[in-house]
């Protein structure tokens, strides 16, 4: 089976995010791009083609062609309603990743945003805790993205 890369562009959008966070690296997965913090995985971006790879076919619920990124939230653990609609879709391998299509619709700022969330889910206490700082407004207050109306239970 002929793997499909992940599209220049998908990963232009997605690596400078990724690799702003702190102590975050780059490296290739055993299908597509995941992107790391120590050993943790807060964002992995691969395509679907022809039902390859099985396991994201399936969470999928279909063969493809179709590039998704998993990534990780608090919220699903708590909610069993989150990210159950498009373009989002829930893997079952842990309870707390979630799958994104990634297509011409992307809102790559609702991205960027949840991209964060999973780095803070996954980060040591330290290294969120720098995000958390660098997110601060001049006067102090927060400035992490808000969840969008797509990512709050309808």
């Amino acid at each position: 089976m002929k793997r499909t890369e992940v599209p220049p562009e998908i990963l232009a959008r997605l690596r400078p995010v990724c690799l702003a966070l702190p102590q975050a690296r780059e490296e290739a997965a055993w299908v597509g791009t995941r992107w790391r913090i120590r050993q943790q995985t807060f964002a992995h971006v691969l395509c679907v083609a022809s039902g390859w790879p099985p396991a994201y076919a399936q969470a999928l619920g279909a063969d493809g062609p179709a590039c998704v990124l998993t990534f990780r939230s608090p919220l699903p653990a708590f909610d069993a309603f989150a990210y159950t609609w498009a373009p989002f879709f829930r893997p079952v391998w842990f309870p707390d990743i979630v799958g994104m299509t990634l297509d011409k619709d992307t809102d790559w700022d609702e991205v960027a945003g949840l991209l964060r969330a999973s780095y803070r889910h996954l980060a040591p206490k330290k290294l969120a805790a720098r995000l958390d700082a660098a997110d601060r407004d001049d006067d102090g207050s927060a400035a992490a993205p808000a969840p969008s109306a797509r990512t709050t239970r309808r």
